[in-house]
């Protein structure tokens, strides 16, 4: 049986009874049979011969074409190994296989250059890789190809002959100095002229010139180690005839040292020396730095400059670490006859050639306490006119501080002054009258009183209601009489500002001497009022808060009668 000619067969099997005699039953069944797969068809090329084509700028591990056995067998009796046995591209070339689809996946190995070699043979191996013994006889369960494959040319950028470059140059160069000659060529058969640049990126300060033709590289600018220690440049190489291909190499330049820096103090020194001070005392330690950087190291010298030397008040010693001592010659030092002193010390490096600088060091003379420490630097405030006494001095003073008294006073009563009581439009007697610390609204609660109403009584808006509370207290204007004995405008400015109390559970009660003439009249509850709440030595009664209903039932528990233990 051959499964790859036949993979299903279907068989009816028939029972009868009777021994399949003649009015015997029968039975029938059907059974579904399925050849399993063995691996008895050796692997064949469709092809013995492939070509392919590369393009010589293709990148390692880039594919370069696909290869497949034919192998009729299926599962693992159909995977395959490819491998490369033979041919001129070993070494240039690979060849995998892909799991999925058990085809040959060839890819570079290695850079590929049209130049040297234009074309490569590859002889392909395709072979199973689970074999049965029995099965052998069949034939070799193998197959070969070959495979050409073609290079492509392709315009490539210019190479140069080096991948880096490093280059020294002193720091005192002279401009248009040639410090490293690059090269380039173009790769492909054309062989195009070369024409050399700096990318300016690279050299944002144009330090540097390279010749366009012969690639010479200059400086084109003073060059200070100082300033730049190093230079990392990239020059760039464009094809004549192709400016779109660019090669690039990067440069790296070291500016070597040369001593054009005199050593100079390393900070700004103030020395203050003590009006006590004694012979030989140390009153200040300085050192100094040079930029440049000598090979044998830095090693700086210390002295009194010339038009010094001969300094009878102070003496300078090097200590050869790159420090100095100032110390005194002598001692009486008085602030009133010299303040200051200033010292040149000349300052020198070991450099070829030698260079030295000139600074002056400022010492003040100070008046010490018995300790050292200094009290005062200011010779001017110890000493006076001699046209100017002490005692005109200090009455001059006096009279300066008792005229600034009077300026203060004269200030303080005017801003003090009470203002004439007058009534006008402008100045609102109501706003006057009473300050007093209350548990009120206070004067940024601007619903809750409204001057402007009491200017124009006639103008109070009744409907007026606070919008962001809903009342939760029941209105008692129903009990004040509408007939009372009063001016009929403020009774009804008294009646709008009760009603928008008892539709604003936040709004204080309107409660204060502006009104203390009608309040509580006609009311049933008597006053609410906290003024003159302390006035009465004797117990005030709250039995009538139980009947003003269940709004008011938490106020008759706390403030009702007292039970006969004394709680409330």
């Amino acid at each position: 049986m051959d499964r790859e000619a036949r993979e299903y067969y279907e068989v009816i099997i028939q029972a009868k009874d009777m021994g399949g005699q003649l009015g015997g039953l029968a039975g029938t069944t059907t059974v579904n049979v399925t050849l399993s797969d063995v691996n008895d068809n050796p692997p064949r090329f469709p092809q013995k011969h492939y070509q392919m084509n590369v393009l010589e700028s293709s990148p390692v591990n880039s594919t370069v074409g696909r290869v497949l056995a034919m192998d009729l067998d299926e599962g693992i009796n159909a995977e395959m190994k490819y491998s490369i046995i033979d041919g001129d591209g070993m070494d240039m070339f690979d060849v995998s296989t892909d799991p999925t689809y058990q085809v040959g996946v060839i890819t570079v190995k290695k850079p590929l250059n049209f130049e040297n070699k234009k074309s490569y043979t590859l002889k392909i191996e395709g072979a199973n890789l689970h074999l049965e013994v029995r099965f052998l006889s069949l034939g070799p369960f193998r197959d070969t190809t070959s495979v050409h494959i073609n290079v492509e040319d392709v315009d490539e950028p210019p190479v140069f002959e080096s991948n880096f470059y490093f280059v020294e140059i002193s720091e005192d160069a002279d401009l248009g100095t040639t410090i490293q000659i690059v090269s380039a060529k173009d790769p492909d058969a054309t062989n195009n002229s070369i024409r050399y640049s700096i990318d300016r990126n690279s050299d944002p300060g144009r330090y540097f010139y390279v010749d366009i033709t012969t690639g010479a590289l200059m400086t084109a600018r003073p060059l200070d180690r100082e300033e730049v220690l190093w230079h990392n440049i990239t020059i760039l190489a464009m094809e004549m005839n192709n400016p779109s291909q660019i090669g690039s190499v990067p440069v790296t330049i070291k500016v070597l040292d040369v001593n054009d820096n005199a050593p100079i103090f390393t900070k700004f020194y103030e020395t203050f020396m003590c009006e006590n001070v004694k012979a030989g005392q140390l009153i200040q330690t300085v050192s100094a730095i040079d930029q440049d950087d000598p090979q044998e190291g830095q090693h700086i010298y210390y002295s009194l400059a010339p038009e010094a030397v001969n300094n009878p008040n102070f003496t300078l010693r090097d200590n050869q670490d790159n420090t100095a001592w100032i110390l005194t010659r002598r001692s009486g030092f008085s602030q009133a006859e010299q303040s200051t002193f200033q010292i040149p010390i000349l300052i020198a490096d070991n450099g070829q050639p030698m260079l030295s600088s000139t600074s002056t060091l400022t010492i003040q003379v100070c008046s010490c306490d018995d300790d050292g420490d200094i009290m005062s630097c200011n010779a001017e405030s110890y000493t006076l006119p001699i046209s100017l006494s002490r005692g005109a001095l200090i009455a001059i003073l006096a009279c300066i501080f008792v005229l600034l008294v009077l300026i203060l006073l004269i200030l303080s009563m005017r801003r003090h002054r009470k203002k004439p009581y007058t009534i006008d439009e402008d100045d609102n007697v109501h706003e006057n009258i009473v300050r007093y610390d209350d548990e009120g609204g206070g004067e940024e609660d601007t619903e809750a009183f409204d001057i402007a109403a009491m200017w124009n009584p006639r103008e109070a808006h009744v409907g007026k209601s606070r919008q962001d509370m809903q009342p939760e207290i029941e209105s008692l204007s129903r009990y004040v009489p509408q007939t009372c004995m009063m001016n009929n405008n403020v009774h009804s400015y008294m009646l709008a500002k009760l009603y928008e109390a008892d539709t604003d559970v936040c709004s204080p009660p309107f409660d204060s001497l502006q009104t203390y003439m009608f309040e509580g009249e006609g009311s049933v509850a008597q006053s609410l009022s906290s003024l003159q709440s302390l006035s009465t030595d004797s117990d005030q009664s709250y039995d009538y808060l139980t009947d003003w209903g269940p709004r008011f039932k938490k106020l008759a528990e706390m403030y009702g009668a007292k039970d006969n233990n004394g709680s409330l």
